[in-house]
């Protein structure tokens, strides 16, 4: 097994890895320092009591000298709790700094997160990127926490300590201090398999987090149930659960390894001092006596457990360099959606909603040539709705993607009242646009809190008429716990089209100048749809809308149709005009469409939708 550990070698650190770490401290540098001085002087009055204890043995009980036994048994004490007491401090400050530290590589790793793009997240694992913010960030807190502290702690300890020893008989140290070069070896050859051992756990771990985020969600639970797979996924679990013991089991074989051999050392050691000191003694040296050889045994013990705390601090630092190279991985990635220099920002008020797409092109693989969207080119007038219609896979969704941002184009320009969209902050861009899609995000909090997404400002009297809005309020009045209820897990507690209704809720609140509604209203049933068409109709009122539709209502009250297909816009205008050209759209409207009751859309509680949307302004 340990050779297996060490075949493919210990993998080099990247340049410049432990300046970042030792910068990780530069905030708290005064408390650092502060705890250094605590640990310099708790070290140094650590040094007392071996001393004191040489003056009770050779001038207090060899003389029968009660006086100076009890003084210095005294002082022997005092000197004890004041270095421990002074150990508890230096050992709060420790860790009070590394846990801030820990809070700090949390905020910066989740803050960068939140500024990458949706192509970082649709190619990444889920549980992948919690591994690196929980896992990997609590892996290296014994090393800010303690490891720092404690070096410093142990080196002093084996400076002082060594002086000390050298001060009682210069040849014992001799002796004592031969066995550090064995110490070092040691240190570093374990730390090297340590090393790759915690690289490779926290990547297992990685992988193991991942397969229970996706099989263990109510989603992943679901697919399992319905599908019958359950064996299959079982095993899955079994394979990389056995996985990830094989490389704890390999840590644990490095730890035992390394403290067996310093238990070994600690053994033979003493031995051989005292022979040596026997020796001295037997030839008539009148430099030993018990009191000192009493002295230097309890100063050797006082030597070799920092030594051994330096070489286990060694395999610890050694192994938490491998998980903050991979926290510095995912924080040295680019976020490729920035706000440009002297981008501006932008207030609802000041914007009238102008969109205009000009020859526009973009791919979401920037090593093919395969464009998702290619020439796109139109422009949707304040107030205006605009449906997009089209086959799977024609590039609808993509379209709608482009207007806040979520991806940049490779080609062209997307603009809001002739302002690049790149030239606006992204904050700012973030209030403009809404959306309401087909899969509606909940968080497993209260419907309030979901609500509050859009306006965490919003009072309750706002939260009420935006439900009100949306035809949800009656059924959240009739819940036990109403606007407080907790809707669970991506809201399973709820209906889709209860969900939906929250989404619209939600788009109302935060009350955006361009509003994208990707099938919208597909999860509701006919009712409910007839309910919420009114909701709809006022959202949209005086707002630039974007909806893909697969409803008729929704096509016939556009302003102007886009056809798409394969990422080009084959056909645009009205209803009646695209019927009449008898291309995609009219396909597509004999396939789909018209099997739509006429009566049910004479029904609706929405007729005004059947007008252009511009025609509500």
């Amino acid at each position: 097994m340990m050779h297996g550990m060490s075949a493919g070698g210990p993998r080099k650190l990247k340049p410049g890895t432990v300046r970042r770490v030792i910068a990780t401290f530069r905030p708290y540098k005064a408390q650092a320092l502060a705890t250094a001085v605590t640990v310099v002087v708790a070290v140094l009055l650590g040094l007392l009591p071996p001393w004191f204890l040489q003056i009770i043995i050779d001038q207090g009980l060899t003389r029968k000298d009660l006086h100076i036994v009890t003084v210095y048994s005294i002082w022997t004490i005092v000197a004890t709790v004041a270095a421990s007491a002074l150990t508890l401090l230096y050992g709060y400050w420790s860790v009070l700094i590394g846990q801030r530290i820990m809070v700090d590589l949390r905020n910066n790793l989740f803050d960068h997160l939140q500024g990458m793009s949706l192509r970082f997240f649709t190619s990444t694992k889920t549980g992948e990127i919690q591994s690196r913010l929980i896992s990997d960030v609590a892996g290296v807190q014994t090393a800010v926490s303690d490891a720092a502290t404690n070096t410093l702690s142990n080196l002093a300890l084996v400076v002082t300590t060594i002086a000390a020893m050298l001060f009682f008989d210069w040849r014992l140290t001799l002796l004592s201090v031969g066995v550090v070069p064995l110490f070092a070896l040691v240190g570093a050859k374990v730390g090297g398999w340590a090393q790759r051992i915690r690289r490779g756990t926290q990547e297992q771990t990685a992988e193991l987090n991942a397969l229970m985020q996706e099989t263990l969600s109510v989603s992943g639970v679901l697919l399992t149930k319905t599908s019958g797979r359950k064996d299959l996924v079982t095993q899955k679990f079994r394979s990389e659960n056995a996985k990830l013991a094989e490389w704890q089991i390999k840590g644990q074989v490095v730890n035992y390894v390394f403290f067996g051999l310093m238990r070994m050392i600690f053994s033979l050691v003493p031995a051989l001092v005292y022979w040596l000191a026997g020796w001295l003694m037997a030839r008539g040296d009148q430099s030993i006596t018990v009191g000192v050889l009493v002295a230097f045994t309890a100063l050797q013990s006082r030597l070799f457990f920092p030594l051994t705390g330096l070489m286990s601090a060694q395999v610890e630092i050694m192994g938490s360099m491998a998980l903050f190279e991979r926290i510095f991985d995912y924080l040295d990635m680019r976020q490729d959606i920035t706000d440009r220099p002297g981008a501006i920002a932008l207030e609802p008020s000041q914007v009238r909603g102008e969109v205009r797409f000009e020859n526009v092109s973009f791919r979401y693989d920037d090593e093919t040539d395969a464009h998702t969207l290619n020439g796109i080119d139109f422009v949707a007038e304040p107030g205006q709705l605009v449906a997009l219609v089209g086959p799977s896979g024609a590039g609808k969704t993509t379209l709608t993607y482009l207007i806040p941002r979520l991806y940049d184009v490779n080609e062209g320009s997307v603009k809001i009242d002739g302002i690049d969209v790149r030239d606006i902050k992204l904050e700012s861009l973030g209030k403009l646009v809404g959306a309401v899609t087909q899969e509606t995000y909940l968080v497993h909090t209260t419907i309030k809190e979901n609500l509050r997404y859009a306006k965490p400002d919003a009072t309750d009297e706002e939260i009420v008429e935006a439900c009100k809005a949306a035809a949800i309020h009656d059924h959240i009045a009739g819940l036990e716990n109403g606007y407080d209820t907790v809707v669970g897990e991506r809201g399973y507690k709820l209906s889709g089209g209860e969900k939906q209704r929250i989404a619209i809720a939600r788009a109302i609140l935060k009350n955006p100048r361009i509003l994208i509604l990707d099938e919208a209203t597909s999860a509701l049933d006919t009712r409910s749809e007839r309910m919420i068409q009114a909701s709809l109709g006022r959202l949209m009122k005086g707002r630039t809308t974007f909806a893909i539709a697969h409803r008729l209502s929704t096509i016939l009250a556009a302003d102007q149709i886009l056809v798409m297909d394969k990422g080009r816009i084959v056909e645009r205008g009205r209803h009646e005009e695209l019927l009449a050209l008898g291309g995609l759209y009219s396909r597509l409207y004999h396939e789909q469409f018209e099997r739509e009751p006429e009566s049910a859309l004479e029904e609706t509680d929405a007729p005004s939708l059947m007008a252009p949307a511009s025609e509500l302004a």
